[in-house]
């Protein structure tokens, strides 16, 4: 079943009195319980395109549907709360909290009502690997991966079917990195997720299921893996 659908999708911008086209007529379909790689070089407009489909900004042209409705037309903020979730390169943590408390606060937000919040909450940190002993330091006294890892938490708490990464990996070392890229597959073969990142690494690439190379502002190629045969993370 097609989760996100991007139909005819084109964003520009003006510079200088200059129209400056990002995605051109840019078409696309996403389903539940695979894992995405949009693979492309800095520039080619990659994290444009996961901005439109996280609902952070919208096209200029063509529209995104979510589960066949225009995510305008559901609300984008209730689309981000409750459908598509995203994590960024910069973890974007709440840095004067522990990691405990930044996922109860995905929480809060989700607008799910939730009985026993703090242990709901020490089970998702465990779902990505985080002890509760490591849930109870603030963030900043956790490594990289270990950030990346509550960031991810922070996005399943909202229990959103979509979730969208930006360069997950960029500031990780290649094993860290490995191990957040298995936690994806993970997410997308186990818990039916969509997962969609964004990567200029084709290493990242080939563990997807399905890598969409965007090049001159459309996804000009697709490589279908079959199933089962997706690359295993190192």
């Amino acid at each position: 079943m097609t989760t996100l659908e991007m139909t005819n999708v084109s964003y520009a911008y003006t510079s200088a009195g200059k129209q400056q086209r990002i995605l051109n007529e840019v078409s696309m379909q996403f389903e539940a319980g695979r894992f995405y790689a949009i693979l492309g070089e800095s520039g080619s407009g990659k994290t444009t395109a996961l901005s439109l489909l996280s609902g952070l900004d919208s096209p200029t042209e063509g529209q995104i549907q979510y589960e066949g409705r225009d995510i305008r037309k559901i609300g984008l903020t209730t689309y981000r709360s409750r459908h598509a979730a995203t994590v960024f390169q910069s973890f974007n943590l709440l840095t004067y909290m522990n990691a405990l408390d930044n996922v109860i606060v995905a929480l809060d937000l989700s607008g799910q009502r939730i009985k026993g919040k703090k242990k709901r909450a020490i089970e998702i940190l465990g779902q990505v690997g985080i002890d509760e002993a490591h849930a109870k330091k603030n963030v900043l006294q956790l490594s990289g991966g270990q950030q990346q890892r509550v960031a991810i938490a922070r996005a399943l708490a909202t229990e959103a079917p979509i979730i969208l990464a930006d360069e997950p990996t960029g500031a990780l070392d290649e094993k860290t990195a490995m191990d957040i890229i298995r936690l994806f597959q993970q997410l997308a073969h186990d818990a039916n997720r969509c997962i969609i990142t964004v990567t200029h690494s084709a290493e990242v690439a080939r563990a997807a299921d399905h890598i969409i190379e965007l090049k001159k502002q459309r996804f000009v190629e697709r490589k279908r893996i079959v199933e089962g045969q997706a690359t295993p993370a190192r």
